[in-house]
């Protein structure tokens, strides 16, 4: 066998991987690494429970030639005896390739992992590193020529660049760095101590080049310049001391081995027996204190040392791994504090959506990587999307106090699922029964919505569908509940005389802890209130102008009474009637205040008075109840954060539906935005009233409301998920939907009436989840 392919034996360490492919919905893999040599040699490492960035630190020692084949596999250990389940990637290497790393022992190696041969998606990074067992740190002559040889004859490994990692490798290879040597044998004379022979043996594995720039000290090492001198006639030293010459100058220089330091002063002489020691000689050794970069007031790691070269440069010695490096390790913990600020920060907000993964730069800034469209963004993904620049100043300022709200540790999911289990048919009924018999708590787990006779799984559209139902049913007028403003038909207001019903009070606190859900879940609610009851929620003040959504005639008249001179013009008291169910009845705004003539001076306390009345005290009772079920959900400090103008926008979202912004937010599968389907598609919406497009929308979202910010924050099972088109199916069938990943399956259809035809029937005449 030739010397190029002599067998060699090299040590692997398997340290980590980040961003793991998850494949299951609620759980998180058991990843464990399996590394491979020529089919021969398997090593395992232990799993790590429940991560998608496993940290394994274990190595292995392997023998290879420089034509092996080296396999690391990842492997999910509760589904990795399905087939094509368990596998989450893997990264293969050449023998020659670990020759090489091993050259350059002790380097960080990272690696996209890729797929097997079954295609199955994966994504993530693997990392690990190369260097000789400590047995065979000292090679001999032919194998430092195996290995000289086998790095000089091919190419130098490169790096793939890409955006920034977790741990970015700096664009300029940072230098093979000196580990700092050990110490020779302390006197001549020998010994056969335990820590000698250690010694001697790191003595061995520690000959490296210091890097360029750094200045050659008194080394330790056995071909050094500096030898041990034979102090025998020598005053004794202290214990822990070892009296050395260097060679280059002959003089004598002292080594503490207690505080791995070095003198040239002679220490003070003290009885003692001096025992063999490792230690490392710090000629010249820089004040500590005195920081390079921006960690002046940041301490060193315990065991690390800062030294500069002649040049000036700071470089840091690691006396627990007897390496040298560039890089502070100040900044790696500011990095790692960061990371760990940064996780516990969004924690509270959930996973992040499918394909995404969240890094840091050099400068410990976080940044979010989109794997589906591989792209990055500054923007967390699980929060609003950034507004143009012309936004309006009324979202620029609701998006800042969403995320604020979204971010408390009150509105954090709770562990377990709340499953409601109801009847299409008597949707109200059952909702009211399952949510009434749960408790606040319970209605805080992760919503889970089951229709009878339905095989429909909710990862969120089911759940959008029961809240844009279950809010058609206990808003219907027909209810005695709720009543249409003096607006219009749409916009509505509690109803004073709801006490018809004698469990009116029960419904409402049902009703307040519906609208609570909505919040808490991130759903929209297909129903818009007048003022006055926002600022019910949100425990503010009426004023005059919400009197108009609920009595527009009174509240023309007041205005004219605030506006005109009511001397011997009006002849009221501070009272009100009401016709209640034909019988006429006399209320006083405060007391006494049917003997209280209303006049010229006390005009404003009786309008304010009025407006007390009408838009809060005679529906004083539904809205506690009605606050008592929602406060149950939603801390009261925390909703009061919004203006009723911003809390319609959580509850309701936006109704109107720009068809521009809907297009410009679509993906396509299948399909091209110029095919012609896709044409017919978008010109059939157009042509289509509000009301129908609301119909599509919640067709295909489970929701016919539009975020506050339009369609690109459209909310999928796991976080923002886009409009999709996907061409599926049959002309000759209808479309279906998606709705947990806001998707509409259209089938080619050969011309535009039969697309409009099948569309219109889907949205219209069509309901239900099944499970393909």
């Amino acid at each position: 066998m030739s010397n190029g392919q002599q067998a060699q034996t090299v040590r692997i360490t398997v340290l980590a991987a980040n961003s793991l492919v998850k494949r299951e919905v609620f759980s998180l893999p058991d990843p464990f690494a399996v590394v491979s040599v020529d089919a021969d040699q398997t090593y395992t490492t232990n799993p790590v429970k429940k991560s998608l960035s496993p940290t394994w630190n274990q190595h292995f020692d392997i023998t290879v030639r420089p034509s092996s084949t080296i396999i690391i596999q990842i492997f999910d250990q509760k589904r990795f005896r399905k087939r094509d389940q368990g596998f989450l990637g893997l990264v293969e290497l050449t023998g020659q390739e670990a020759i090489e790393h091993t050259a350059n022992s002790y380097r960080l190696i990272t690696h996209d992992l890729r797929q097997s041969s079954t295609g199955t998606s994966v994504y993530g990074k693997m990392l690990f590193s190369f260097s000789l067992p400590p047995s065979t740190n000292t090679p001999s002559d032919a194998e430092r020529s195996n290995l000289s040889s086998s790095v000089s004859s091919n190419r130098s490994l490169r790096p793939r660049q890409s955006t920034p990692m977790l741990r970015p490798e700096s664009s300029t290879r940072v230098p093979t760095l000196p580990r700092v040597p050990s110490l020779g044998p302390l006197n001549r004379r020998g010994s056969t101590s335990n820590s000698e022979s250690r010694t001697s043996s790191d003595t061995a594995t520690t000959r490296t080049r210091a890097p360029i720039g750094i200045a050659r000290e008194p080394s330790l090492a056995g071909q050094s310049t500096t030898s041990t001198v034979d102090d025998e006639d020598e005053a004794p030293l202290p214990r822990g001391w070892e009296r050395r010459l260097d060679e280059r100058s002959g003089r004598v220089y002292y080594v503490d081995h207690n505080r791995r330091m070095t003198t040239w002063v002679q220490p003070a002489a003290t009885p003692s027996v001096r025992a063999p020691s490792i230690s490392v000689p710090q000629p010249q050794v820089q004040n500590p204190t005195r920081s390079s970069g921006g960690y002046a007031d940041v301490p060193l790691p315990a065991g690390f040392e800062e030294r500069r070269t002649p040049e000036g440069r700071p470089y840091f010695v690691d006396h627990h791994t007897r390496l040298t490096t560039w890089i502070d390790p100040r900044a790696v913990q500011v990095t790692s504090s960061a990371i760990s600020a940064s996780m516990s920060a969004n924690a509270s907000m959930g996973p992040l959506p499918s394909g995404w993964e969240m890094r840091l730069t050099s400068t410990g800034r976080v940044y979010f990587v989109d794997h589906n469209t591989r792209t990055t963004t500054w923007d967390d993904p699980r929060l609003p999307s950034n507004l143009d620049s012309n936004a309006p100043q009324y979202k620029r300022d609701y998006r800042r106090k969403v995320i604020y709200f979204r971010s408390q540790p009150a509105m954090n999911l709770k562990e377990g699922k709340c499953e409601l289990k109801l009847r299409r048919s008597r949707v109200l009924d059952d909702s009211f029964a399952a949510v009434m018999r749960m408790s606040g708590n319970e209605l805080k787990k992760r919503l889970v919505i089951k229709f009878e006779g339905e095989d429909g799984l909710d990862y969120g559209g089911v759940s959008r569908e029961w809240f844009f139902l279950v809010s058609h049913e206990i808003f219907d007028p027909s209810y005695g509940l709720f009543q249409y403003s003096a607006h219009d038909n749409y916009t509505l207001q509690m109803n004073w005389m709801s006490g018809i019903n004698p469990e009116h009070l029960m419904y409402f606190k049902f009703i307040g802890r519906c609208l609570g859900l909505a919040i808490f879940h991130r759903r929209f609610l297909d129903a818009y209130f007048v003022p006055s009851f926002y600022k019910i929620i949100l425990g503010k003040k009426s004023t005059l102008a919400d009197l108009e959504g609920v009595d527009a005639d009174l509240h023309r008249s007041l205005v004219w009474m605030l506006e005109n001179d009511i001397t011997n013009v009006l002849d009221e008291t501070f009272t009100t009637t009401e016709d209640r169910f034909g019988e006429i009845v006399e209320v006083e705004l405060k007391p006494g205040g049917a003997n209280t003539p209303v006049t010229e001076d006390n005009k404003k306390e009786y309008v304010e008075a009025v407006v007390e009345y009408r838009t809060k005290t005679r529906v004083r009772e539904q809205s506690q109840a009605f606050m008592h079920g929602f406060q149950e959900i939603i801390p009261q400090d925390l909703i009061e954060l919004f203006d009723e103008r911003e809390l319609e926008l959580l509850i309701g979202g936006m109704s109107e539906i720009d068809t521009d912004d809907w297009i410009q937010y679509t993906d396509y599968r299948g399909y091209e935005k110029t095919d012609k389907v896709i044409e017919w598609f978008w010109q059939c919406i157009r042509s289509w009233p509000p009301e129908r497009k609301s119909r599509l929308l919640q067709f295909a979202t489970g929701t016919s409301r539009v975020p506050v910010n339009g369609f690109k924050d459209l909310q999928g099972s796991d976080g923002p998920r886009r409009f999709t088109i996907d061409k599926s199916g049959d002309p000759s069938q209808l479309p279906r939907s998606h709705t947990c990943f806001n998707r509409i399956e259209l089938p080619p259809y050969e011309d535009y009436e039969s697309l409009e035809k099948k569309l219109t029937y889907a949205i219209e005449e069509t309901e239900g989840f099944g499970v393909e």
